[in-house]
């Protein structure tokens, strides 16, 4: 079949061939350079703020930015990909995510900066989507459980090469770019990408006509915008009233959007958001622990890189090399929740998972008060290990969780509704810095005193550590919603049933695990 024809999910595309791998190879660099850009940023984030005199707040939206573009335009994106095809989009998505990528490299001051990262989250919103659903439609059903977890291992080595190599590219200060690299190493995989992506690639969309609901579109858009814009920037203004009045206001425009979607639903069946889905307790408990779990990861990541860098002084490579065993630890947890824990123990793995980050988060808070300033990067290990543990038995079987008792025909909305949820609670959880981190700060006193910076900055990352202790311990008891155990699935490489295949064919289930941005 020519690469130029398009398929619908109804109807597979003859995957025999060397053709499926290479196009799988292809996909799968995307998603790695995504997964690796959303990482890199955060070590660096010290160098930028000194080149660029980034405010704090400025510091948020580098990284709110792009996570609430990525949250705004997911749902969008995948939804442009089934009616205007897969393919199209991913080419596309890739080509603006390398010309954003090129605009935050050549950024000359902190506000192209965050302009030029919301407009390479709204190109990886167009991309990422197109990925898991272009691998539905290469591979037949029972070959898919090998292909996903291939597609694991990827997201394990893209969460533990991303903070190391974004330190080593800050530390090597290449031709005097300082942080800039970070961001232009993804020019020549994307052109790569785009030129191997318009050969191998085939050509896939929806099986039934959809139409794109733009009011929908907007709603969600204006609802995110409205929350989390004066939540980053509430400290820096001093919390205006008219910060709160918008953060009231986008309840209502949720609300607005949940009764659109109702109505648009009764018009033509083409909603942006399938309401139905949220009967189901198991999804509307899976939506709640993601949008938590969400909040934790938003927080945690980027106060751990400022506590490092600007509260100990430690130089990019240091934390970047200090995170490693974090890295390591949630890959191999990753793994071995998902081939031999789950489908033995259910549910009781990912509140496993909750329960040992609890702990490795309490063991953390106990050790930055121990240690202070003096605090070494052996003495982290610990904590970091079974952080990393815990958040390797949630985040592989948690989409799957949540998937297991949705309906096939709604799967696909499903899993584009917990991504997004995934994301917006990463928005959130970045936003919330300026409540849990930089409230504990008091910028005039370090000012005027700058020793003090280590201690003002111990004492805020433990501030921040007893936050996500409380939110991870809401996570736990919510996860007594989902099922008990996992619906069996086809081992890869085994013997499938053609019924099976043809009506797993019927539809486009993305498993993507959520992914702190």
């Amino acid at each position: 079949m020519s690469s130029h024809e398009a398929v619908t999910d109804a109807a597979p595309q003859d995957t025999s061939g060397k053709r499926r791998w290479i196009a799988l190879a292809i996909v799968m660099t995307a998603a790695f350079m995504d997964l690796v850009d959303a990482t890199i940023v955060n070590i660096a984030i010290p160098s930028i703020e000194r080149d660029l005199g980034a405010s704090l707040g400025t510091i948020q939206w580098i990284t709110a930015g792009y996570a609430l573009a990525f949250a705004a335009g997911l749902i969008t994106g995948g939804r442009l990909g089934d009616i205007y095809g897969r393919k199209r989009l991913f080419l596309l998505g890739t080509a603006g995510f390398t010309l954003a990528s090129a605009l935050c490299g050549f950024a000359v001051s902190s506000e192209m900066l965050v302009a030029s990262r919301l407009l390479q989250g709204a190109a990886a919103a167009m991309m990422v989507p197109q990925v898991l659903s272009i691998i539905h439609v290469t591979f037949p059903a029972h070959e898919r459980g090998k292909v996903f977890g291939m597609f694991g291992a990827i997201i394990g080595l893209g969460a533990v090469s991303g903070p190391l190599l974004g330190a080593l590219l800050t530390q090597w200060n290449i031709a005097g770019l300082e942080w800039r690299p970070i961001f232009l190493i993804n020019l020549p995989v994307g052109i790569a990408g785009l030129l191997l992506g318009r050969k191998f690639i085939t050509e896939s969309k929806a099986p039934k006509a959809l139409r794109l609901d733009m009011v929908g579109v907007l709603l969600v858009t204006g609802a995110l915008l409205m929350l989390i814009y004066p939540l980053t920037r509430g400290r820096e203004l001093d919390w205006p009233l008219w910060g709160h009045l918008m953060m009231a206001g986008s309840l209502l425009v949720f609300g607005a959007l949940v009764a659109y979607e109702k109505y648009k639903t009764k018009k033509d069946g083409s909603p942006l958001v399938e309401l139905s889905l949220f009967r189901v307790k198991s999804f509307a408990a899976g939506i709640a622990v993601q949008l938590t779990f969400g909040v934790v990861l938003g927080i945690f990541f980027l106060v751990w890189t400022m506590y490092m860098q600007i509260g100990l002084g430690w130089t990019a490579l240091r934390a970047g090399l200090t995170g490693v065993p974090f890295s390591i630890a949630v890959s191999v947890a990753a793994g071995l929740s998902v081939q031999k824990l789950v489908p033995r123990f259910g549910r009781k793995v990912l509140q496993a998972g909750a329960l040992t980050m609890i702990a490795g988060v309490l063991l953390y808070l106990f050790e930055a008060g121990r240690y202070g300033t003096g605090i070494e990067s052996w003495q982290m290990i610990p904590p970091l290990v079974v952080m990393g543990l815990g958040m390797g038995l949630i985040v592989a079987p948690l989409t799957d969780a949540v998937l297991s008792e949705v309906p096939q025909e709604h799967a696909g909305s499903a899993s584009g509704l917990i991504n997004t949820t995934g994301q917006m609670g990463n928005a959130l959880g970045l936003g919330l810095v300026s409540v849990v981190f930089f409230g504990s700060i008091d910028d005039e006193r370090l000012a005027k005193a700058p020793a003090e910076v280590g201690p003002a900055f111990t004492n805020a990352f433990q501030n921040s550590l007893g936050w996500a202790a409380g939110v991870l311990a809401v996570i736990f008891l919510v996860m007594f919603a989902l099922p008990a155990k996992p619906k069996q699935h086809l081992e890869g490489g085994g013997e499938a049933d053609p019924d099976a295949d043809a009506d797993a064919d019927a539809m486009v289930v993305e498993k993507e695990p959520a992914l702190t941005r």
